[in-house]
């Protein structure tokens, strides 16, 4: 019984309780990564069908009107690809890197604006867009600088 109690509270010591809290986090980051190449996956049947639907059915001047949201569901699966990309560089270092998080926020964003309906569209929700353009672009400047003086 002394060595079953020894041994739970040897699990329980701050080294092993990091050590299991890892690997859980190392299966975690695994099971999203298959799980974002499935999205990737389904979001590329998702834009073909929309694609070949759009020139094989559509009318000469509707076309024109859905390029934007062609440009959405390529964004979409680039912002897939992201992810997948932190994910990735997660699982190799054990780093969150912050570059690559700014990065996808500012490919979101980009898409946002791309579709963006103005007619639809408050000023006010304009006028955020461009705050959060404007703050991630100075987040990037701020870490690429800081991250090419670590390389020097």
């Amino acid at each position: 019984m002394r060595k079953l109690i020894k041994y739970f509270l040897g699990l329980a010591s701050d080294k092993n309780f990091m050590h299991i809290i890892e690997i859980v986090e190392v299966i975690v980051s695994k099971l999203l990564s298959l799980l974002m190449i499935v999205v990737i996956f389904a979001t590329l049947f998702d834009l073909a069908i929309f694609v070949f639907k759009e020139i094989f059915f559509s009318e000469k001047d509707h076309f024109s009107k859905t390029l934007f949201n062609i440009f959405g569901l390529f964004l979409n699966v680039l912002i897939a690809l992201e992810i997948l990309e932190n994910i990735t560089a997660y699982l190799k270092k054990h780093v969150l890197q912050v570059e690559l998080v700014i990065v996808t926020s500012l490919i979101a964003i980009a898409r946002k604006i791309i579709i963006l309906d103005l007619k639809a569209t408050e000023g006010i929700e304009i006028i955020g867009l461009g705050i959060a353009i404007l703050s991630l672009s100075i987040s990037y400047l701020i870490i690429r600088s800081s991250n090419s003086r670590k390389e020097n």
